[in-house]
């Protein structure tokens, strides 16, 4: 496992987090978070399906999750994955192979705040799930995402919130500055990636902020649907 270095920006240290954890990553999401972002992720993809999307850009991917749901669930489609971890990547490559989907499926080690190798308006629709909040420059990124979009293409952002409700915002406060960051740590090896995962929520704009990020970029017809009391939320824009 890599150390961390404190003179590294954001972007460098989030590389390396999710490289150390990446052989753990998916038992860890799971079992973390009781397997309800399965089910989050698949709302994600119901959206991306009524798009009638052809060309997808999954960026933050991480090991391909979300990718590999909408390859199998979203009708003759090609899909982009893109993310700085390589070590993410190939857990990615091994899932896709595994299911044999490499001909729908391809993965690429990139930054979202520079998707040079995605052609202007070439994309139908653009996903990021648990990823925005890893953005060093989160106006970039979008700006970045908003450039491959299609005039008319679909942007779907999930994404974890602090809850409304405060005995709902403090159970969450409880289990994930406390319990999270243990078990984080006693199965990954690695405390630091699991102390960053609630501070990083904390620091993200509220939904309400994060609309009008992306209204500034340029997308519009922006929807916001709260998960499981507000612990996530999902974010639907049109560009």
């Amino acid at each position: 496992m890599k150390p961390y270095n404190q003179e590294q920006t954001k972007k460098e240290q989030v590389e390396q987090m999710f490289d150390n954890i990446a052989p753990t990553y998916d038992k860890l999401n799971h079992i973390l978070s009781f397997n309800i972002d399965r089910i989050w992720r698949r709302r994600v993809m119901r959206i991306v399906r009524r798009s009638h999307a052809k060309k997808i850009m999954d960026v933050a991917t991480g090991t391909g999750d979300l990718a590999i749901a909408m390859a199998k669930r979203v009708d003759r489609t090609q899909i982009l994955g893109i993310d700085l971890s390589e070590e993410m990547l190939q857990v990615a490559r091994k899932k896709i192979e595994k299911q044999g989907l490499e001909e729908r499926i391809m993965v690429e080690k990139g930054d979202a705040e520079n998707l040079s190798m995605v052609s202007s308006e070439s994309i139908d629709a653009a996903t990021v799930a648990f990823g925005v909040r890893n953005f060093e420059n989160l106006e970039k990124g979008l700006s970045e995402i908003y450039r491959t979009l299609k005039p008319g293409g679909k942007f779907v952002v999930l994404e974890f919130s602090i809850p409304r409700n405060r005995l709902v915002r403090w159970v969450y406060a409880q289990y994930s500055h406390r319990l999270l960051p243990r078990i984080g740590a006693m199965l990954s090896k690695d405390r630091k990636a699991y102390d960053y995962l609630p501070d990083s929520v904390e620091e993200f704009p509220s939904p309400e902020r994060f609309a009008e990020i992306l209204r500034g970029v340029g997308f519009k017809d922006i929807k916001l649907r709260s998960q499981s009391f507000g612990i996530a939320y999902i974010y639907e824009a049109t560009k």
